[in-house]
């Protein structure tokens, strides 16, 4: 799959974009085909190292998506739409 990571805190513009294994669900766990995504202020911040929460490096930021599930893990019994 490819994705946007952050491999270091900086600018947005130093985000690079990879090719990444195909993810597998865990247990309670779903993937998804992601088929548009959002970028929004939060984003810009946490990859500069500037929001309340900083994940460790290397991660891919963004937590807006829109997508079809295509893979369920142990014990996932529905999906529930956010």
């Amino acid at each position: 799959m490819k994705a946007i990571v952050c491999e270091s805190f900086g600018p947005p513009d130093a985000l690079v974009l990879r090719d990444l294994p195909d993810p597998t669900p865990g247990e309670g766990e779903v993937v998804v085909d992601v088929h548009a995504a959002g970028v929004n202020y939060p984003d810009a911040l946490m990859v500069q190292g500037r929001y309340q929460v900083r994940p460790p490096t290397p991660f891919t930021p963004g937590a807006e998506a829109a997508g079809v599930v295509s893979a369920v893990g142990a014990d996932v019994r529905h999906v529930m739409l956010m």
